[in-house]
């Protein structure tokens, strides 16, 4: 059999990849008159191409019987782990932890920064030629709460602590300690709420967090305040949301919905107080180094049965990695 290794950006513009494997370039399109760039059942090695859509990466899973591992080159995997059934046991799922934490910070921080400040408004006046001065509030002295404190909720606190803001609580799945302070489980998501001028969602897509900004964690949140998602928009109830929205009780930034792609009609547009970016999150020039980076350590590892890094978990096995 032979070992392929299928990439999603061309074999020769990456410095460094290792012997041993055979480089395929599948970017998700046809190759020529092929659906595929070759067999995917010589596959050993599968990284799954960056910014398509679901049914494009999973489409090869179920003949990649002999895959070993499947990279992809997003932070996170709900796409791929919704059809793990389709891979054979043994098969290591890594995520691009390490590559998207400058990109999507920063845009956590443009989402806070625009919306507290009223750069749409602004926007649309200059647009008209309409000179419009008007009282803002600023993240100066204001309380965050970020949602999800793992690699890229930790550099969202990185980019924060300049502002001065006068305090970062951190969630997480469960509780730990850091240098920058505690980080409290979910279960206490319902007393700090209260508390947060700025709710800042940056937690994977999972069974937990599913529909976890409901509208009984939204009623908790104090009058004024700001949501900002650059999770997953399965993480918040729309629903919800809109109606939080349209009453003028909160305001919101979204790079992410549900549903994605937004739909033109859909109502989020047009509701009063959100600003919506297209998951833009991870797609900024910091994102191909950082992936070319993240892939060459990868594959050297793999070829030379090192552990491989950013392990979320192992098809058939009874726990998580």
């Amino acid at each position: 059999m032979t070992a392929d290794l299928w990439l999603p950006i061309p074999p020769d513009e990456i410095e460094g990849l290792p012997e041993g494997l055979n480089p395929l370039f599948w970017d998700g399109g046809p190759t020529g008159e092929k659906e595929f760039p070759g067999d995917p059942a010589d596959c050993v090695f599968y990284v799954v191409p960056y910014m398509k859509r679901q049914p494009v990466k999973v489409r090869p899973l179920p003949r990649m019987r002999n895959v070993r591992v499947v990279q992809t080159l997003t932070a996170g995997v709900d796409d791929v782990t919704a059809r793990l059934a389709d891979l054979p046991p043994g098969v290591r799922l890594c995520n691009a932890r390490g590559v998207h934490e400058a990109s999507t910070a920063e845009l956590a921080l443009t989402l806070t920064l625009a919306s507290l400040r009223g750069i749409p408004k602004f926007v649309r006046a200059q647009e008209q030629g309409h000179w419009q001065s008007e009282f803002h509030p600023a993240l100066a002295d204001k309380n965050v709460l970020i949602v999800g404190y793992g690699a890229i909720g930790s550099a969202i606190e990185d980019r924060l602590v300049p502002f001065e803001v006068a305090r970062v609580a951190r969630v997480a799945r469960s509780a730990r300690t850091t240098a920058r302070g505690p980080v409290h489980p979910l279960t206490e998501l319902p007393a700090l709420l209260p508390e947060a001028d700025v709710v800042i969602l940056s937690t994977p897509l999972t069974e937990t967090t599913r529909g976890l900004v409901n509208a009984g964690f939204l009623a908790r949140m104090k009058n004024g305040a700001l949501l900002v998602n650059v999770a997953r928009g399965g993480v918040v109830d729309t629903k919800a949301l809109l109606a939080e929205l349209e009453s003028g009780r909160l305001t919101a930034a979204l790079d992410v919905t549900d549903p994605e792609p937004l739909p033109r009609e859909h109502p989020l547009w047009q509701a009063p107080g959100v600003l919506i970016s297209p998951h833009v999150g991870g797609p900024t020039s910091a994102f191909l180094p950082r992936a070319k980076r993240l892939l060459v350590d990868q594959l050297g590892r793999f070829v030379n049965r090192e552990p491989l890094r950013n392990v979320i978990l192992t098809t058939g096995a009874a726990h998580k990695a």
